[in-house]
């Protein structure tokens, strides 16, 4: 078996599979409460997911935060295809974040306190990025 990750890339792997992995988890035994719940911050942020079904939409939204953290855990996984995973799931994070009246200030992107839980997840963005950047760099000099 080939290892594609670097020992550098290794650490912000590891971080972010934790918590993603943690939450997918978490979120896989979620109760109907906590799936409407879920389903409806979602469809607050993207409304082409009102049609889902809340219990469907967040057992494939654990499934997914689990797919992307055993990614990020296995390092037989290419940083490249880890990267663009993580890339992919932060970057809606964002966007919630982003699109969900109350969670920053209006007029600016400081978080409010409402806010602070999902922004944070600002860091998870940079690293998926920074394993793209990295892969597409080296393969760009190769």
């Amino acid at each position: 078996m080939k290892i594609f990750a670097r020992a550098h890339q290794l650490p912000p792997r590891l971080s972010a599979a934790a918590v993603i992995l943690n939450s997918g988890l978490d979120l896989i035994e979620a109760d109907e409460q906590r799936a409407v719940s879920t389903h409806g911050m979602a469809a607050g942020a993207y409304p082409f997911l009102r049609r889902m079904d809340p219990a469907l939409f967040t057992r494939l939204l654990a499934r997914s935060e689990v797919a992307v953290g055993m990614a990020l855990l296995a390092p037989f996984v290419p940083s490249l295809l880890a990267g663009a995973a993580l890339t992919g799931f932060a970057a809606g994070l964002i966007g919630l974040y982003l699109r969900t009246p109350g969670m920053h200030h209006e007029g600016s992107v400081r978080p409010t306190q409402q806010g602070i839980g999902v922004v944070k997840d600002v860091w998870l963005l940079g690293i998926g990025l920074g394993l793209v950047i990295e892969e597409l760099r080296e393969r760009r000099q190769h």
